[in-house]
């Protein structure tokens, strides 16, 4: 019977300490030139000493001119020693205690905000549909544009190997670029990258080989996937075991699934403001806890590679029970870890059977914006409300000091909004 506390060995060579992962959560902490900063160095030694086997950086960026927040970090390009000194610090402190620290690598596409970029891009001309005007209508890449995407990808790959990071992973879920050309809602393309799923899936692919070719078959590398968007005419699930099939062939290490987009943002707990499409799959008796569990289990059937599932873990029990049948191998940890990093060590050592419950009072409600004020927009403010909550304690692990559980939902949804215009205003575009 597998727990967490148990080791676990990658088809690479290399091996995880225990069971669980602090999963990717965008930390919005490089400096005006997108640079790793000092307080990377703070967050990240701090969650290393915290006891996961496992860490994956939030969201680092491949090209500048598209970020999915004006704190992203960025590899684009050739990197001078500055850059790469302040990438080892981070590594170095990432992979304190025996720690495996490996570099989510992305590009935000459609989702990039417009204070960033008022055109940003994607598979297609399909605009982000959300209120408020935070993002532009996308323009489609060119060929040309899609393989350096491919070239991007690879470059900051081998970046990461060199500077001391111990793997990366591959961001295709949650509506960013590689998401959106997984998407037959979003990416209506008519040439070799679009059509059938086989198509819809070739950039995902090509940028696992070419991250594979440059660092080598000893080098950990995941993809993180979405089961589903949750959205009609979305990537379905079907389309997810296509995908799952298709990367059984690519010698990935790890594959995590997750679900949702900024539309339907299923990854938060929350629902969008259309109706969720709920895709078809068997119910487990297992880990009633987790969002994307019951789709893991399907996925396990199919999948060659080690599975990791992300999203509403809370209690040992429940994450020992998720392991115990052997559908998935690691326990993706998010907002635990925010409020108390060294939640892993306390659930690993029998201190802590659960994490707190910290959500309470964190709704906006419809005093602020005026009773006939859409339900819809309600829904997504409340899951603005909640990332920038968990935003502005991650600043104060980064910044050395205690999170702060007394903040408010209203004032932390407004302190976010503020932090996230000033970042993009200081920008070195």
């Amino acid at each position: 019977m597998t727990t967490i506390s148990d080791a676990l060995s990658l088809p690479c060579g290399g091996a995880l300490k225990n069971r669980l992962c602090k999963a990717a959560m965008t930390e919005g902490l490089a400096d005006a030139e997108n640079r790793a900063t000092g307080r990377h160095v703070t967050l990240y030694r701090r969650w290393a000493e915290g006891g996961a086997g496992l860490l994956l950086t939030g969201n680092v960026q491949v090209d500048r001119r598209y970020l999915e927040r004006a704190g992203n970090v960025v590899i684009d390009g050739k990197q001078d020693n500055a850059r790469l000194a302040a990438l080892a610090a981070w590594a170095e402190a990432g992979t304190a205690e025996g720690t495996h620290l490996w570099m989510q690598i992305g590009h935000a596409g459609r989702q990039t905000p417009k204070n960033i970029a008022s055109e940003p891009v994607g598979p297609s001309d399909i605009a982000v549909a959300l209120p408020g005007g935070r993002f532009g209508k996308p323009r489609a890449l060119t060929g040309d544009e899609i393989r350096d995407v491919i070239a991007r990808f690879a470059h900051m790959a081998g970046i990461a190997k060199q500077t001391g990071f111990t793997g990366v992973q591959v961001h295709a879920a949650h509506g960013y670029l590689l998401s959106e050309f997984l998407s037959p809602r979003v990416n209506i393309r008519e040439d070799e990258w679009g059509g059938s799923v086989e198509n819809r899936a070739r950039l995902l692919i090509e940028c696992v080989r070419a991250v594979r070719a440059k660092v080598g078959p000893d080098f950990p590398v995941g993809v993180k996937l979405n089961s589903a968007d949750f959205q009609k005419g979305g990537f379905s699930f079907d389309d997810c075991l296509r995908v799952v099939e298709l990367l059984n062939e690519e010698g990935l290490d790890l594959l995590e699934v997750s679900g949702g987009t900024y539309e339907q943002p299923r990854l938060l707990g929350v629902e969008g403001l259309e109706p969720v499409f709920e895709e078809k799959v068997q119910a487990s008796t297992r880990a009633r806890e987790s969002y994307f569990f019951n789709y893991a289990v399907s996925v396990r059937k199919v999948a060659k590679m080690p599975l990791m599932v992300t999203g509403g873990f809370r209690s040992r029990a429940g994450m020992d029970e998720a392991l115990a049948g052997g559908d998935v191998d690691v326990i993706g940890l998010g907002r635990p870890l925010c409020v108390d990093p060294n939640f892993p060590n306390k659930v690993l050592s029998g201190a802590l059977e659960a994490a707190p419950d910290v959500e309470k009072g964190l709704r906006i409600g419809p005093g602020i914006f005026g009773p006939n004020s859409p339900i819809g927009i309600f829904k997504a403010l409340n899951g603005f409300a909640k990332i920038g909550w968990y935003y502005e304690q991650i600043y104060k692990l980064a910044d050395g000091d205690d999170p702060d559980l007394s903040l408010s939902g209203f004032k932390a949804f407004m302190a976010y909004d503020k932090t996230e215009a000033a970042k993009a205003k200081a920008l070195v575009r």
